[in-house]
């Protein structure tokens, strides 16, 4: 009897492991946690009046007849978690997200309709964290499978479109966040474009200035050291703080100078400030874009003949163009932001109503506020996205 033999290698092979269950990870954490966003927090806020906080509902709670349809979507998300990736799933999951983020909307807005039937017309149903949270999830799951589908971030804006589309038509009026609004119509359109405002004057200057020293530090090394560590040294000077800073020096120029009508608050001290802010990534961002030409680059078109204006317009700008973008992008969302905090010198904007919401303790007032800042942030975000994806083949 002759014995088996064995592995020339002497290591017995090991039976194959079992495939996971889970295909899509990212989309099983974000339905996890949807779940319990769904499940533990309040989805609504039911108050009789405005200076009551009220209690929170929970989803199960308002959900009835026909709303119970949504459950079918988060069937689908459980299933697509096992599935494998593919563009058709991804198209699916994208609609279904799109559908689940409106028919929550939805539903908040009939929820509110028929409260203030029930109780009375002063009663205020607000949005909750369930419903701030799911949302937010809802559209990262959105985002996550619509980026598989066409790369880039900026298309992810529009599944925030079947929300827009349901206020536009009057489905969220009895919400309190839009009886807020419906108090302060024309309050809130001069908010937003004072806010715009602020960041036109100031980011048109931060280019005027940043731009030459753009080109300067690029061109004189020597010169970027000092330069950048002035501009890091704004950066780290908290805004409020800034703000404080110019007040007082602006103050005494209008009263030595009255006819210069400078003031010590309001929108000067504010594009200052905020100018001063967006230096940094701007003059940082352009500056390395022009010094990572490669040298060779430089030197064939000189040798071509060129001039160094027409190597600067012609060889050094275009390569330069989408770092300047992308600069551009990051600063101007910054400031959005920034200018919130302008508000506590005067200069007014959409942080006057957030301030105003915070003192009376109303936070659908401080939401009527931060959500349109947001809304400026993704529509500018997404359009230099779509800008600068535009702008790299032409390269």
């Amino acid at each position: 009897m002759t014995a088996a033999p064995m592995p020339v290698s002497g290591i017995v092979d090991s039976p194959p492991r079992a495939a996971g269950i889970v295909r899509q990870r990212v989309l099983a954490v974000l339905l996890v946690a949807l779940l319990l966003a769904l499940w533990l927090l309040p989805f609504l806020r039911v108050a009789p009046n405005r200076l009551l906080s009220g209690q929170g509902v929970n989803l199960l709670v308002v959900l009835h007849g026909g709303w119970y349809l949504l459950g079918l979507g988060l069937v689908w998300l459980a299933a697509a978690v096992v599935l494998p990736p593919r563009r058709g799933i991804d198209f699916v999951t994208v609609l279904v997200a799109a559908l689940l983020l409106a028919g929550l909307t939805a539903l908040a807005g009939a929820e509110a309709t028929r409260q203030s039937a029930l109780l009375s017309p002063l009663a205020r149903v607000s949005l909750n964290g369930g419903f701030w949270l799911g949302a937010l999830l809802l559209w990262a799951i959105g985002a996550d499978a619509l980026r598989r589908l066409w790369p880039g971030r900026a298309l992810a804006v529009v599944l925030l479109l079947p929300p827009v589309l349901l206020l536009a038509g009057g489905a969220l009026d009895d919400l309190s966040l839009l009886k807020e609004y419906a108090n302060r119509d024309e309050v809130f359109a001069a908010a937003v474009l004072r806010h715009l405002q602020i960041v036109g004057v100031s980011l048109l200057p931060a280019l005027l200035v940043g731009l030459p020293l753009d080109v300067a530090a690029a061109r004189r090394p020597g010169l970027a050291r000092p330069l950048f560590v002035v501009l890091n040294l704004v950066q780290t000077i908290p805004s409020i703080a800034l703000f404080g800073l110019l007040i007082g020096p602006l103050a005494w120029l209008g009263q030595a100078w009255p006819a210069s009508g400078v003031q010590g608050i309001g929108l000067l001290p504010a594009a200052i400030a905020l100018t001063l802010y967006a230096l940094l990534p701007i003059v940082h961002g352009v500056t390395s874009g022009l010094q990572q030409i490669a040298p060779p680059v430089l030197e064939a078109a000189s040798a071509m003949g060129m001039s160094r204006r027409q190597r600067f317009w012609q060889i050094e700008c275009p390569l330069a163009w989408p770092v300047l973008l992308s600069a551009l992008r990051l600063t101007t969302v910054q400031l959005v932001g920034l200018v919130v905090v302008a508000a506590l010198i005067g200069a007014g904007g959409l942080g006057a109503i957030v301030f105003q919401g915070l003192l009376g303790s109303a936070l659908d007032l401080v939401l009527l506020g931060v959500i349109p800042v947001l809304a400026i942030a993704l529509v500018v975000d997404a359009g230099f996205a779509v800008l600068l994806r535009a702008s790299v083949p032409s390269r």
